[in-house]
C-alpha cells in the first residue's frame, strides 16, 4: 500500500513576540504599581488597597489613613535650663560687694595711700581696717578731727547701703590703767564706740550697727615691734555680705589684705 506523504509544517519563528509582549505588559504594570505606590496620596492609596483586597478575595474595610514622615532624624527637645536661685543671689551678693568696696576705696583714698587704712572683700563681707593712731590720740577714745572728711564719706557710703555693719575696736598688748579705761577692753570698746556714733550721726541707721571690742584678743602681727602694735592697733569697719560664704575674697588693687579673723 502506498504510504501518504507527512508534509511537515513550517517552523514559527516569531513565537518570541509573543512572549517579550507578556514580559514588557507585566514590567509596564509593576512600574505602574510602583509609581503608584511611591506617590503618597490617599485617594490612590485607598484604590490600590481595595483592588489588592479585592485580588485576594477579601472584603476591603476601613483602613488607616498613611503617616507622612516628615523626618527621618528623631526630634531632640532639649529641657529649659535650670535656673539657681541660689546662685543668682550669690552673684548678685558678690556683685554689691564689690561695689560696695570699690566706693570705700575712693572714700579712703588718702588713708589708703598712706597705709593706714587697707580694704578687702571676704567671705563675710567687706572688711575696713583704720590704724587707731589717725583715729585717736594714745591711751584716747575721742576721734580726731583731722579724720572727720574721710569718716564722713565712709559713712555717706554705708547709709546707701543695707548691709548689717559690725565695728570692732583692738588694742596692742601693752595694758592700759587709767580712771576712764581700767583695761584694754574699755579702751577698744569706746574707740569702736566712738566711730559708730560718727557714722550714725553721718545717717547711717542705728539698727543696722553693731559694736564690739575685742581688745588684744585678735591681733594681726606679733606685737613684737612698735610697727607690729601699731598694726594691731585698729578699728575694723566689717559690712556683712547678706549671703554670705558666697563671696571670694578679692584684694582690692592698690591696696593690702585686710587682716583679722
Amino acid at each position: 500500500m502506498r504510504r501518504r506523504k507527512l508534509k511537515h509544517a513550517a517552523h514559527n519563528h516569531e513565537r518570541w513576540v509573543v512572549s517579550y509582549a507578556d514580559f514588557i505588559t507585566l514590567l509596564f504594570g509593576f512600574f505602574v504599581v510602583m509609581y503608584a505606590v511611591s506617590s503618597v496620596n490617599e485617594g490612590k492609596y485607598r484604590v490600590f488597597s481595595n483592588a489588592l483586597h479585592a485580588a485576594f478575595g477579601r472584603v476591603p474595610g476601613p483602613q488607616p489613613a498613611p503617616v507622612a514622615v516628615v523626618s527621618s532624624q528623631p526630634v531632640v527637645v532639649m529641657p529649659a535650663p535650670r535656673v539657681d536661685a541660689a546662685a543668682q543671689r550669690a552673684r548678685r551678693e558678690e556683685r554689691e560687694m564689690k561695689d560696695a568696696a570699690d566706693k570705700l576705696a575712693r572714700a579712703l583714698g588718702r588713708l589708703a595711700a598712706s597705709g593706714t587704712a587697707r580694704i578687702a572683700v571676704l567671705p563675710r563681707g567687706v572688711v575696713v581696717d583704720i590704724r587707731a593712731n589717725v583715729l585717736f590720740a594714745s591711751g584716747e577714745a575721742r576721734l580726731n578731727p583731722a579724720v572727720a572728711p574721710d569718716l564722713g564719706a565712709v559713712a555717706a557710703v554705708l547709709s546707701e547701703l543695707e548691709n548689717p555693719i559690725q565695728v570692732e575696736g583692738h588694742t596692742d598688748r601693752v595694758p592700759i590703767a587709767t580712771a576712764q579705761f581700767p583695761s584694754n577692753w574699755e579702751l577698744s570698746s569706746a574707740r569702736a564706740a566712738a566711730v559708730a556714733r560718727f557714722f550714725i550721726d553721718g545717717g547711717v541707721a542705728a539698727s543696722r550697727v553693731a559694736v564690739l571690742g575685742y581688745a588684744d584678743t585678735r591681733p594681726v602681727e606679733t606685737d613684737d615691734t612698735a610697727e607690729s602694735r601699731a598694726r594691731n592697733r585698729r578699728v575694723t569697719l566689717l559690712v556683712h555680705a547678706r549671703e554670705p560664704g558666697h563671696s571670694s575674697e578679692i584684694p582690692m588693687a592698690g591696696l593690702s589684705r585686710a587682716g583679722g579673723p
